[in-house]
């Protein structure tokens, strides 16, 4: 099943306008190229390492509206967390399962 999120025409003009720019930082740049990979690929989402990085750029208030942009674009097409929570054994909170003893 693909997802139905992928990157706009506006996003992926702000995700190129970020990865060239020089003063750019490196989780904008990762944001970004996140975003971009996912222009026209539905069955891509955003990796935790890029989530995170996008998460920060949308919080630092110092941050262009451009990479702004961009960053909102990747976190809004990373995988959800029931999803995630399915694949690597955690509860939805985001907490791992207890390991039993015994």
């Amino acid at each position: 099943m693909s997802k139905s999120k992928v990157t706009g025409r506006k996003a992926a003009s702000s995700a190129s306008k970020t990865l060239h720019s020089k003063a750019t930082g490196k989780k904008s740049k990762a944001a970004a190229g996140s975003a971009l990979s996912q222009a026209k690929a539905q069955n891509k989402t955003t990796s935790k390492s890029a989530a995170t990085a996008a998460s920060k750029v949308l919080r630092d208030k110092h941050t262009s509206k451009t990479s702004k942009s961009a960053a909102g674009s990747a976190l809004s097409q990373k995988a959800s967390k029931k999803a995630a929570g399915k694949k690597n054994g955690t509860i939805y909170g985001g907490k791992k399962a207890a390991a039993k003893k015994g």
